[in-house]
């Protein structure tokens, strides 16, 4: 399997208090498979510890990154959303990716950073049960699946949907006929 992503260019998203397994199984699932993986943080720090203290290194801050130069932003949960969701420039950072139709994954409570970037009306979605009512409230089919792909949207609920998570949005990247780094 390793390879099958080609170039493609995946931003992770992080901020304190993300969830390990959410953060780390992704990056290094989309490593394995080939992307390019830049850690992207708000600026507020150059690394961030997890809930249990293990620390990531941030590779930019959300206002530097251009989003033409993506294919795909990847955000974990834990307590981390809750953080990222008050940056301007994470929430613009989103929701040009989204207008722009890269592929937008959201594990456990990063639903809170959808909410807020304001795209989740009318999508079907998943999250942890917690803020289900959260995504409801700002427009969304809220399901309880392990995995849940609405279009270039994917979302998962917990650590233990990561195998699932981590397959769909694969073959979301995947279908991406032309990656970001080939256009320049």
């Amino acid at each position: 399997m390793a390879g099958e992503l080609g170039n493609r260019h995946v931003a992770l998203l992080a901020e304190s208090d993300y969830e390990d397994l959410e953060l780390w199984y992704p990056l290094l699932r989309l490593k394995e498979a080939g992307a390019r993986v830049t850690v992207v943080g708000t600026g507020s720090a150059d690394t961030y510890a997890s809930k249990h203290g293990y620390p990531v290194r941030v590779d930019v801050s959300a206002e530097a990154v251009d989003p033409r130069s993506l294919d795909a932003i990847v955000i974990p949960g834990g307590w981390a959303p809750d953080r990222l969701r008050r940056y301007p420039a994470v929430l613009q950072l989103v929701r040009e990716a989204n207008a722009q139709g890269k592929i937008i994954g959201a594990i456990c409570h990063a639903g809170w950073v959808l909410c807020s970037a304001g795209i989740v009306r009318g999508r079907t979605v998943t999250s942890v049960p917690a803020i289900k009512d959260d995504m409801i409230n700002a427009g969304a089919n809220w399901v309880d699946r392990e995995v849940v792909r609405d279009g270039n949207l994917v979302t998962s609920r917990v650590p233990a949907d990561l195998p699932a998570f981590c397959r769909t949005l694969i073959e979301a990247l995947a279908s991406v006929e032309q990656p970001a780094l080939a256009r320049g």
